[in-house]
């Protein structure tokens, strides 16, 4: 109902068909595999949480093959940074299940 005000036409796609939009099968896999089926959901609330946790990781720390090893959104760095000196440092999300490691600045 809120697409249709907004002048957006919706087309419905058969059931059980993952060749009709691709990217949005793989991701829903993707967050199922690595993050849902490794936790009790109780409540929205707490979904909310873990998707919120998920996207974050997935769109700035989380490598895609398909982008050759790059990140989706990469975080600004001082343009002297060279990234050799510091010590390797992690980024853990819900509770260790989701890890970033990076060379933090020296």
């Amino acid at each position: 109902m809120l697409l249709e005000a907004g002048g957006v036409e919706s087309v419905p796609i058969p059931a059980s068909s993952p060749n009709c939009n691709p990217y949005a099968e793989r991701f829903v896999r993707s967050v199922r595999a690595e993050c849902l089926d490794h936790f009790v959901v109780f409540g929205m609330r707490h979904l909310r949480y873990l998707l919120r946790e998920y996207v974050e990781h997935y769109n700035t720390e989380r490598y895609h093959q398909g982008l050759a090893g790059r990140l989706v959104q990469t975080r600004a760095v001082a343009s002297n940074d060279n990234g050799s000196c510091g010590a390797v440092v992690s980024r853990s999300r819900l509770g260790g299940l989701l890890n970033f490691y990076f060379r933090a600045a020296a």
